[in-house]
């Protein structure tokens, strides 16, 4: 059944048309995910498809008696409690006996007093009640603007499972590409005042429109690579990836039969050895704390030339922390920070420093470097800024005139323009959209250096990283072998409370002594990260001979040597990941 209908819909600001006789529908059961360029016309069109805004022409017919449930990007918040504002008038029995309120509020308000004032909240919090309040309803058709702001990655896993669940009709508004696979089943894309209309979720999206690409020969060489380099990441990913049961796996293949890998990790490490040096930043018995808790806990932790690292973690477990300490803006509480000679540190924090508000972007650039060298390749100042999505006359804006995202990118190319050997990067994601991403995720593919990323960005993360780090909330650090979805493992395994009805108390369960002693577990983590070192070591080595036995295809004798050696290696790595294994679970307990 038909819920809404666009007929021959235009809407246009001034000059900027944003909408050219658009025709579309949502159909009943319709999951569909909305993507393009920022200031393209996203948020327009699903404004006009709810019937918040009126077209300048056209027609927008909804079935009788459709209930739509919209979340905007901002909302204006009532003086009242989270609880008021997120339950309503139900009564406290009613929407404790509800399994599927229950659940909202344990996954997006989790441990936290309904009676608490929304006026108290910081805008993440508020905009996480506006969420729970709009899933708590009956809708029809679910209308979200960017609803994986301010959710960190365990709250989008909830999302995504939360909103599976559901019979209504979704579109999505997000920049979060692991989000679309993991709910949308169609995708609209929206630039210049057209929607191009797409079967499947984001990276059956990716592969439709190489194939488009590649059949019309209409786009230039430049984006057909970037779409292949990021559908080789799609397709030779971990599987989740590519279970979609829409992907034509003949047509991906075939794509990508002469696509190299996304990245040569032995070249980058080699190159940033020659760098670096041996010595990036080392840390030893580092403890930091804040007022109420220990965010770090006598850490030792080696940030080593090459290493691309993901770090994970609670909110306040003191991922930004780490970074300042990292980058030698806060000194730890105890403990020592050793940092190479050779090192040039870029730090990308979430807060923007501000530029000359008269100044233009491509003066910004220029002041920093006219040209930089990225891997193999040069680039102008004026050709990043392009990269970045200043085209034209917006290298030439008042800085002032721009909006937070595209300020933000900017600060991101100044640093990258600098040429810096190890980045520190909090989530730089935030206000950038897919194309952006994506040349982002290509700038650093070749760049030759350390990295340490925070993201909630999922899919930006495990494109970037090859090894996932998580600060637990106990002041230790871990090593997951499984990536992200270890991450949420652990984390299942020691979920939060419920929210605290209004007016309810009970006493605290007691805690569990720890069987380990804090000594045995510094020990045990100790003895991780050593196993951790001479398991990279080994993969570098691993990948060298794969090299050479290719190379001597023809010469025997050495062929067998190689060989002896790569099995030898695989039973010393099997050692490893078992040594690893014991240690992880002393640290476990």
């Amino acid at each position: 059944m038909n819920l809404v209908n666009l007929q021959d819909v235009s809407l246009a600001y001034g000059p900027l048309v944003l909408l050219d006789k658009v025709s579309l529908g949502v159909d009943e059961g319709e999951r569909i995910g909305v993507v393009g360029r920022n200031g393209g016309g996203k948020s327009t069109l699903i404004s006009v498809l709810s019937g918040r805004t009126e077209p300048d022409s056209g027609r927008v017919v909804h079935n009788r008696g459709l209930r739509i449930g919209f979340l905007h990007q901002r909302d204006d918040f009532p003086d009242t409690t989270v609880g008021a504002f997120v339950l309503g008038d139900r009564a406290e029995h009613e929407w404790a006996g509800d399994a599927r309120v229950r659940d909202i509020l344990r996954g997006l308000l989790g441990g936290w007093d309904l009676d608490t004032d929304m006026s108290g909240l910081s805008g993440g919090e508020r905009r996480r009640s506006a969420l729970a309040r709009l899933l708590v309803g009956d809708h029809d058709l679910i209308v979200l603007d960017e609803p994986t702001n301010h959710l960190d990655i365990e709250g989008i896993a909830w999302l995504a499972q939360h909103l599976n669940g559901r019979p209504e009709s979704l579109v999505v508004v997000t920049h979060d590409r692991w989000f679309l696979d993991a709910v949308t089943t169609r995708t609209w894309e929206v630039g210049r005042g057209a929607v191009e209309r797409y079967e499947g979720g984001y990276a059956a999206y990716v592969l439709a429109k190489a194939e488009r690409e590649r059949m019309a020969a209409a786009a230039e060489e430049r984006r057909q690579n970037l779409m292949r380099k990021e559908l080789a990441w799609l397709r030779r990913g971990a599987p989740a990836r590519t279970s979609k049961p829409k992907f034509r796996i003949e047509a991906a293949n075939q794509l990508i039969a002469d696509v190299p890998p996304v990245r040569d990790t032995v070249e980058l490490v080699r190159f940033a050895s020659s760098r670096l040096g041996k010595t990036v930043v080392d840390l030893k018995d580092v403890t930091a704390a804040v007022p109420d808790r220990v965010l770090l806990d006598r850490l030792t932790w080696q940030l080593g030339p090459g290493d691309r690292v993901g770090l994970v973690g609670v909110n306040g477990a003191g991922k930004s922390t780490l970074l300042r300490i990292l980058g030698g803006e806060r000194a730890p509480d105890s403990g020592s920070v050793r940092t190479g000679k050779t090192v040039r540190l870029a730090h990308l924090s979430q807060n923007i420093a501000e530029l000359d508000p008269d100044a233009r972007p491509l003066q910004a650039v220029m002041d920093v470097r006219e040209h930089v060298t990225i891997g193999k390749r040069d680039y102008t100042a004026s050709q990043m800024l392009e990269r970045f999505g200043f085209r034209g006359e917006r290298q030439w804006t008042p800085i002032g005139d721009l909006s937070g995202g595209e300020r933000r990118r900017l600060q991101l190319l100044r640093l990258l323009m600098d040429e810096p050997n190890v980045l520190l990067l909090d989530e730089p994601t935030n206000d950038l959209d897919i194309e952006t991403l994506t040349e982002l995720e290509d700038l650093l593919d070749g760049w030759p250096g350390s990295l340490v990323l925070v993201s909630h960005d999922r899919y930006f993360l495990e494109r970037i990283t090859d090894r996932v780090l998580a600060l637990m909330g106990d002041g230790t650090l871990a090593f997951l072998p499984g990536g992200v979805d270890e991450y949420l493992e652990r984390r299942a395994a020691t979920a939060e409370p419920p929210p605290v009805p209004a007016g309810s108390s009970g006493a605290a369960a007691p805690r569990e002594e720890p069987a380990v002693s804090p000594a045995e577990r510094r020990a045990a983590q100790k003895e991780m990260q050593r196993v951790e070192r001479r398991m990279d070591r080994i993969a570098a080595r691993e990948a060298e001979l794969h090299e050479l036995m290719a190379a001597a295809a023809e010469d025997y004798t050495r062929l067998a040597e190689l060989d002896a050696e790569a099995k030898a290696l695989a039973a010393e790595r099997d050692e490893l990941e078992e040594a690893w294994l014991a240690q992880a679970e002393l640290v476990g307990d």
